[in-house]
């Protein structure tokens, strides 16, 4: 009876020693947890890609795209919510990111000369001055446009459709300046 209580206890040892072991490897596979808006905002969404901006060597801000249990495809970028977080390493002006933001979608032929102005009399409205460890989430709405958070707390929208495909063009379409944060981003972003 001694020896079957010993060998009871001995193997409940080992299941409670195991047992945060594969609580780890669960949340391994299952991959981070989306922030806030994008939870709410992407369903399932799942973390696709994630790298890092650099001007002149100097980083800008990290970046995570995610996407929903459909994922993100190149031939069709305007089907299916997604979100791209990005976490800013340094201090920047609103304006000037709405602006770059402009040159950026007008380099890539994307929207008119009418459209570029409209687009960044909006963005100027929304984009606020970012410092160190500011996040900015920006969800593709599609056939509406695109709506964006400050750390979580909503910071507007830009219903156009239009703006929504060329603003997040920037990082996505295949002829965007950033080719190598683009294929970080979409690293493992096919259907699941």
């Amino acid at each position: 009876m001694i020896d079957r209580l010993r060998r009871a206890v001995l193997s409940l040892s080992w299941l409670l020693l195991l047992a945060p072991v594969c609580l780890v490897a669960s949340q391994a596979v299952a991959g981070p947890a989306a922030p806030a808006p994008i939870d709410t905002e992407v369903p399932r969404a799942r973390l696709a890609g994630a790298g890092t901006f650099r001007y002149f060597g100097l980083q800008i801000y990290d970046a995570q795209f995610w996407v929903g249990p459909n994922g993100y495809r190149a031939t069709a970028p305007r089907a299916e919510r997604f979100a791209l977080d990005l976490h800013y390493t340094r201090s920047l002006n609103g304006k000037k990111i709405a602006t770059a933001s402009t040159d950026e979608m007008k380099k890539l032929g994307l929207g008119t000369a009418v459209q570029h102005a409209d687009w960044q009399a909006r963005m100027e409205k929304i984009f606020p001055d970012v410092k160190e460890g500011t996040r900015i989430t920006g969800i593709y709405l599609p056939d509406e446009g695109a709506r964006f958070y400050r750390d979580g707390k909503p910071l507007g929208e830009i219903g156009d459709p239009a703006f929504g495909h060329a603003f997040f063009a920037i990082w996505l379409d295949p002829k965007t300046t950033g080719g190598a944060l683009r294929e970080a981003l979409l690293a493992d972003a096919g259907p699941q």
